[in-house]
Parts: structure tokens; C-alpha cells; sequence
């Protein structure tokens, strides 16, 4: 399953992309898809940022359990 969205890139950063798929023999989209990919599993294994990610996730529970009183 796949789900379509829309991006706006300044168009500097565009044609830089466009060059590098072009480069890579690749399309925007798959170029897209391989570099969300890498920067998602790079976050995965930055402690910081999966300790971020678990308090944010405490407070938004914190919140809503509140909320549903």
C-alpha cells in the first residue's frame, strides 16, 4: 500500500535532486523514498532523539488521559 502526498521544494534544492536521480538512474520519487528511508533509520539509532521521542510520547499519553476523564 502507498500513499501520495505532495512536496514543495525550493527550486534549487529540486534541480539538485532531479540530477542526482537523473545521475543514479533513478526517479524523484524513488530518490525521495531512499532518502527518507536512510534519515529514518538514522534517527532510529540517535539515543537522543528516541529519548525525545519517548518523553513526547509520556506527556501526549499524560494529556489525553486527562482529557478523557
Amino acid at each position: 500500500m502507498t500513499k501520495q502526498t505532495t512536496v514543495r521544494l525550493p527550486d534549487e534544492l529540486a534541480d539538485q535532486a532531479e540530477a542526482v536521480a537523473r545521475i543514479q538512474d533513478t526517479s524523484m520519487n524513488q530518490l525521495i523514498i531512499d532518502s527518507l528511508a536512510k534519515e529514518i533509520d538514522r534517527v532510529r539509532s540517535d539515543h537522543d532523539f528516541t529519548n525525545r521521542a519517548r518523553r513526547l510520547l509520556e506527556r501526549d499519553k499524560e494529556l489525553l488521559e486527562r482529557l478523557a476523564k
